[in-house]
């Protein structure tokens, strides 16, 4: 039976920042999103108010902003690699993020099956956000749910990889999972947990269990 390897973004392919944080440093508005950041990983805010806040920062974004966030964010080394090999094996690897879709939609040219974010209107913006595209810690798991059926397999056949609060409910309903640079939310909920810059090590915690 094939696998589905579920990859979170912030904090989890992204070292030590979010997506936000690094389209923000593009626009020297990195410490109000830092700040943002802080106020949901503490459960102040939940998603949509998040959203509508960085949609009102980032008034002047463009296209060459993400495209110059994207390509100098803090990657963890060897994705491509992993994913290479996921692929070759017949196995499926997706990301799933709270974080805008036109950032993390990016990832599909890098590899990923699938890539889903909360839903931002298009780069200028010229109309707020959608409060119910913006996705939950829940939304992940529904996500999930819907890549299962998409290709073939089911919630058994699943490795979830996460950092923080976001990734609990995920965590909870897959059996195997590996907290990457964790925060204190993941505590004893993975199955394996990893501190480092390099997905391939975070990857072989999993490899060989089929």
């Amino acid at each position: 039976m094939a696998r589905l390897h579920l990859f979170d973004l912030d904090g989890t392919l992204l070292h030590g920042t979010s997506a936000p944080v690094e389209i923000s440093r593009q626009l020297g508005l990195e410490a109000e999103t830092v700040a943002l950041d802080r106020e949901i990983s503490a459960g102040l805010i939940g998603s949509p108010e998040y959203a509508a806040r960085v949609h009102k920062l980032w008034v002047d974004l463009t296209e060459a902003h993400v495209a110059a966030a994207f390509e100098g964010a803090p990657w963890l080394a060897r994705i491509h690699e992993v994913w290479a090999e996921i692929r070759g094996q017949g196995d499926y690897c997706a990301v799933i993020s709270l974080s805008p879709s036109f950032f993390v939609e990016r990832l599909t040219g890098w590899g990923a099956h699938a890539a889903y974010g909360s839903r931002f209107p298009a780069v200028p913006f010229t109309e707020p956000v959608d409060p119910a595209g913006v996705l939950s810690a829940a939304a992940k798991v529904l996500i999930a749910d819907r890549l299962c059926e998409e290709f073939g397999v089911t919630r058994a056949d699943c490795v979830a990889y996460g950092d923080s609060l976001s990734d609990k409910d995920l965590f909870g309903a897959v059996p195997v999972s590996v907290a990457v640079n964790a925060d204190r939310h993941l505590a004893g909920l993975a199955t394996h947990s990893y501190m480092g810059m390099d997905l391939w090590e975070a990857y072989e915690l999993v490899r060989s269990s089929r």
